[in-house]
């Protein structure tokens, strides 16, 4: 027979008892004060400044107000202009979609070679455009003479023309991206009188077809089918959808601009 001494049973369970995992450590409790606490809440962004590291800089090749102004209603700061200066003559036949499409391209080249040489903005999104009014096949360009604005809203009066827009954007990359708008617009005939005291306003001057749509001739326009800013000189839908196509953080302006207008 064999015999166990008191507490060898308990001795050899003990044996084989699995090891404790002494890596596994209890988690620490939080105290009830801690878990309490409101959460910090994070600091609220500003809006970027042109020229800063937030977002890729933008040049504009163009010294027209205009554009620059509906830029930046569109909450959009160019951080430089850059206009250039191009042969901006019409070839005999040709048509305003080809002339603004030709011109815009040549303006961005040209502003790009200037860019080209500033370290700052070689790196830059570049815009260029440009605009023409066309009745028929007849191109008004710029009128820069009285008695060419004259004649230009002689032949514009009590009908409908178009008003053409290229515009040509440059990525940091070199890509090439171009739209063209077009928008109808009929005037009213509007009388001689009517046009001696708008030339003496001199509203007219350097306007492609001699007038200037958000100015005092907005009370010529009797009928528009299109874009509205794209008469003014620059078509903000199309220019949105091509700068942020590219990467351009318009949105992240908007925002931005929103953020600080709150605070």
């Amino acid at each position: 027979m064999i015999s166990l001494k008191v507490g060898s049973l308990t001795g050899l369970s003990s044996r084989f008892k699995p090891k404790r995992d002494e890596s596994a450590k209890a988690e620490p409790v939080m105290p009830a004060a801690q878990k309490a606490k409101t959460p910090v809440r994070p600091p609220r962004r500003r809006a970027p400044t042109p020229g800063s590291s937030f977002r890729p800089k933008l040049v504009l090749a163009s010294a027209s107000p205009r554009r620059l102004q509906l830029l930046e209603q569109a909450g959009i700061a160019p951080d430089a202009l850059r206009p250039a200066s191009v042969d901006e003559s019409v070839a005999k036949g040709e048509v305003p979609r080809h002339i603004v499409r030709r011109l815009a391209r040549a303006k961005a080249e040209a502003a790009l070679k200037i860019t080209k040489t500033e370290p700052e903005y070689a790196k830059a999104f570049l815009l260029a455009a440009d605009t023409v009014v066309a009745v028929g096949r007849r191109v008004l360009g710029k009128a820069e003479l009285e008695h060419e604005a004259a004649d230009m809203l002689r032949l514009l009066r009590g009908r409908a023309h178009r008003v053409h827009t290229a515009v040509c954007l440059i990525t940091p990359e070199g890509r090439r991206r171009e739209r063209v708008v077009e928008t109808r617009v009929r005037f009213r005939n509007i009388s001689d009188q009517e046009i001696g005291a708008y030339l003496a306003s001199g509203e007219w001057k350097g306007k492609a077809g001699g007038y200037a749509i958000q100015g005092i001739a907005g009370a010529f326009v009797v009928k528009l089918i299109g874009s509205y800013t794209n008469v003014v000189g620059l078509p903000l839908t199309e220019v949105v959808s091509l700068l942020a196509g590219e990467g351009y953080p318009v949105t992240l302006l908007w925002l931005s601009k929103a953020e600080v207008e709150t605070e």
